[in-house]
């Protein structure tokens, strides 16, 4: 592999089987450039790469090529315009969830006479939904306390250290769901574990932790466990707002209204899908 340019090395990735964005990407990360780069590797495709350099993108592309997902690769995923450190204790942040981020901060500013708003993010992984919340509702100037909890000391570890680095205030529990909490929330949001134990897709998720993604038979266990506990947590008028799969929403839907919850309904992803499904409790 010697003499190797920008073009050789993204050719190989590609011979790999990687994507070509995905080859871009790791290129970029293994020359320690950002990845909005892209171009120059465009205007430097006959540049020749270093030996070291040439080994550390074969060693990356193989990672990847294995189906280790780019974000563990290069340690960091955007969501929601934030750009969050993330390794294999925690969940990528997917575009998908970001649903449940805009409908959140669409009920806490229907709420915005009451101050400090109270938000807790249930399950936060790496802290995305906790963080876009308070990060949005700064930049609103809105007065908010916001609560993160997960059950995984590892995964509040990397929530704190985004926290940290983002600059934005957020109270941290190490909690299974709502069992260490106290308070009571104007939200609570929350992207659960939600697919069924023996779907065949968790075999493609191998290098994320099985615990944030399987939920028993019918992948309902854990938003059944947070539906039927929330309303202790909520203020009156309060909302819960859960992200789910793209086939439950209808069961969802009847789990809220059978617990109770008012105004029952459904928002729809960038693809159209039923992604998340809420309601609000008034008792």
């Amino acid at each position: 592999m010697n003499s190797f340019t920008c073009a050789l090395a993204l050719a190989e990735a590609q011979r790999l089987g990687l994507d070509r964005l995905d080859a871009q990407l790791l290129l970029l990360h293994a020359l320690g450039k950002p990845a909005i780069e892209r171009a120059w590797l465009l205007a430097h495709d006959t540049d020749e790469l270093a030996p070291g350099l040439i080994d550390l993108f074969c060693a990356l592309s193989l990672r990847r090529a294995t189906g280790e997902p780019l974000a563990y690769i290069v340690g960091s995923k955007e969501f929601f315009g934030l750009a969050l450190q993330v390794d294999k204790r925690v969940l990528v942040p997917r575009p998908d969830t970001e649903t449940l981020v805009e409908w959140s901060l669409e009920v806490l500013k229907a709420q915005g006479a009451a101050h400090p708003l109270q938000v807790l993010d249930l399950g936060t992984g790496s802290g995305a939904i906790a963080l876009a919340i308070a990060h949005s509702l700064k930049a609103a100037g809105s007065e908010a306390q916001v609560t993160a909890v997960d059950a995984s000391a590892g995964a509040l570890d990397v929530a704190r250290e985004n926290a940290r680095r983002l600059g934005l205030a957020v109270d941290f529990i190490e909690s299974c769901w709502l069992e260490q909490v106290r308070a009571s929330f104007h939200l609570i949001a929350s992207n659960p574990p939600y697919i069924a134990s023996a779907d065949p897709h968790l075999a493609a998720l191998t290098h994320e932790p099985l615990q944030a993604l399987a939920a028993g038979t019918d992948g309902l266990d854990d938003i059944r466990h947070i539906i039927q506990q929330a309303p202790v947590h909520l203020l009156p008028g309060g909302w819960l707002l859960l992200e789910h799969g793209y086939d439950q929403a209808v069961q969802v839907r009847s789990l809220l209204m059978q617990q109770g919850f008012l105004q029952v309904q459904s928002r729809h992803d960038l693809a159209g899908i039923e992604r998340c499904s809420g309601g609000q409790w008034t008792a």
